[in-house]
Order: structure tokens, then C-alpha cells, then sequence
């Protein structure tokens, strides 16, 4: 996976002046946009791929500007079809109009990404692969703020609103592991590559049973594999940290990709310190002949 991260940053690279799609790049990756978006964030240290190349085109655009190409020459050779929109980009950027970089022959850089994995501190990393039949998270949702780190006060309070009712039928419908209340969060405007925004967060039992009531919602999930973490610690800290590790170190150099499926936990809390699991879809990464 490190290799085809950088052999992207190479594509990437020789392809600043011109259109990149995201198809460009899951084909020259061979793998789903999705998990390589995914990966690529974590890894990046909390850059998103749209981010790191238009970074890096406004970086080789004060490049050529310090050299004395045109204004116009540059923006429309980095993908600009107007001096403003250029301009606006440019200076938000560097802090700098294009016609000073120009002039004063100074710019801010932008450095090309490459990727390695630093193995800190020895620490094992625990998970089990479990396949899993078709089957749907059930419970009760709610639109909640995006939130990386600490407790997140609207997932709380959606908690809070469940009722009796609700809860005997989430009872009575969960018929398959993981027997446990599961939090499962997706549909994030940001795609979960930016703390902004909003995402669906649904508190909830996994069941394969299709007499579901109006009182509650529901998710499908098509048969796939699962990767399954557990962790015990601080609450909810060792969980954040543990999806972290998750995304920044083991998908990255595992034979699994991320599939484009909701993700769930669930957690066992005592005081302030809690025995959990992060379950994450998965598929088996197809290997290539060259």
C-alpha cells in the first residue's frame, strides 16, 4: 500500500497541469477511491487528496512565477479559467498577490508528499477478520456534528431520547453478533476527512429480521467481511486513538481495503473506562500479475 501511495504522488506530480479526476487516480492506484481518500488522510496527517494537489499546483504556480512566467500564462496552465479565481486561490495560498511573487521573486512551497510507516513504541495492534451475512443496523438516528476527539454531546443526547419501546424492540430484533448496543456513524458531509460538518450517527442492534416497526430506522448492510479491533481504556479517548491507528497503520499495510459501509462500535463502560470494539467492512485486496 506505501508503494502505491507514492507511486500516486509520482502520477499526481507529472500531472499538476492538467485534469485529475478521481478515476485518474483509483486507476493508476488500483484500488477504490474511497479507501485510498481514506488512507491518504490519515497518513497525511489530516490532508484531503483535493487539498494536497491544489497545494501543490498553486506551489508550482509561484515556481514559475518567481521565474517570470506571465500571470496569465500560469493560471491557465494550472487549471484556472479566470485571472480572479486564480488570483483569489493564489493569495489565500502564499499571502501574496501573483503580480508580487512575480515581482519580488519569493513564494511559499508546498512539498511533494512521499509516505513511510514509523513503528512506534512496540505496541501490538489486536484484530480479527469475521465474515458477516447480509443483514441491517436497526435503532434510532440523528444528523450530529462531526467530532475526532472528546465526547460528542449530541450523540448523548440521542442516546438520552430513546424510549422504553424503542429499546425492548432493538431487544427483540438483535440476532447476531456482536450481541451489544452499536454505534455506527456515516453519510459525513466531509466524507470523514474533515472534523466540520455533519454526519448520520445511528445508536442501534444488528439483525437479520425483516419485521422492523416505524418506531425505528434502519441501514442495510450487504454480506462482507469485517476487521474487528478491540481495545480497553480510557473512554472515549482509547477509542478515537484506536481508529486512528486503524486508518494511519494498519489498513495501509495490511491485504485488506476499506469498503464504502457504515462502521460500527460498541463499548462496555465502567466509570470512566471502557472495554470495546471498532468493527470496520473490508474486502480482500486483489493482488495484480505484472
Amino acid at each position: 500500500m506505501l508503494g502505491t501511495l507514492n507511486k500516486v504522488m509520482d502520477y499526481i506530480e507529472e500531472h499538476l497541469s492538467e485534469e485529475l479526476t478521481a478515476e485518474d487516480i483509483a486507476r493508476t492506484s488500483g484500488i477504490g477511491d474511497y479507501h485510498f481518500r481514506t488512507v491518504f488522510y490519515y497518513l497525511s496527517g489530516g490532508i484531503s487528496l483535493s487539498e494536497y494537489i491544489r497545494g501543490r499546483r498553486l506551489s508550482q504556480a509561484g515556481m514559475a512565477l518567481v521565474q517570470g512566467e506571465s500571470v496569465t500564462d500560469v493560471a491557465y496552465t494550472y487549471g484556472y479559467q479566470s485571472l480572479d479565481g486564480f488570483t483569489r486561490a493564489f493569495t489565500a495560498f502564499s499571502g501574496m498577490l501573483p503580480s508580487e511573487v512575480r515581482k519580488k521573486g519569493v513564494s511559499k512551497a508546498y512539498p511533494k508528499l512521499s509516505f513511510k510507516i514509523t513503528v512506534e513504541g512496540g505496541e501490538r495492534m489486536d484484530y480479527r477478520i469475521e465474515e458477516k451475512p447480509a443483514c441491517k443496523i436497526a435503532g434510532v438516528s440523528r444528523r450530529v456534528p462531526m467530532q475526532f476527539e472528546g465526547v460528542n454531546n449530541a450523540i448523548v443526547e440521542l442516546a438520552k431520547s430513546i424510549t422504553e419501546e424503542q429499546r425492548k424492540e432493538m431487544h427483540c430484533l438483535q440476532n447476531i453478533e456482536p450481541y451489544h448496543v452499536l454505534n455506527a456513524s456515516y453519510e459525513a458531509d466531509a466524507k470523514f476527512m474533515k472534523e466540520e460538518g455533519y454526519l448520520t450517527h445511528m445508536i442501534g442492534v444488528l439483525t437479520t429480521k425483516e419485521d422492523i416497526s416505524e418506531q425505528l430506522e434502519w441501514v442495510a448492510l450487504p454480506a462482507s467481511l469485517w476487521a474487528v479491533f478491540p481495545s480497553e481504556g480510557a473512554f472515549p479517548r482509547v477509542l478515537q486513538q484506536t481508529m486512528a491507528s486503524i486508518y494511519a497503520h494498519w489498513l495501509p499495510s495490511s491485504d485488506f481495503e476499506l469498503l464504502e459501509l457504515p462502521s460500527f462500535s460498541w463499548s462496555d463502560i465502567e466509570g470512566n473506562t471502557a472495554k470495546s470494539e471498532i468493527w470496520i467492512p473490508v474486502k480482500k485486496r486483489e493482488t495484480k500479475m505484472h
